[in-house]
């Protein structure tokens, strides 16, 4: 019985989180329920990924001709 009402309560909790939060995508139709709802804060773009030295050719290319004499800037 006791699990039976904590299901319940339970489903009722989580229902009540679900529209206190907003289960409408923010910008939706202009007017409605979305519009009154402050906007929610953008994610920052992915920053470009980075490549290890290791792995960046010409990286690889420049120790190479380095390492055979090929460059004589250094």
């Amino acid at each position: 019985m006791y699990l039976l009402i904590a299901i319940v309560l339970t489903a009722v909790v989580i229902l009540l989180a679900w529209r206190g939060i907003g289960s409408h995508t923010p910008g939706g139709e202009p007017g409605g329920e979305a519009a009154d709802r402050p906007q929610w804060p953008q994610r920052p773009k992915p920053r470009p990924k980075s490549v290890a030295p290791d792995d960046d050719p010409d990286f690889l290319r420049e120790i190479d001709r380095k390492l055979r004499g090929e460059d004589k800037s250094s």
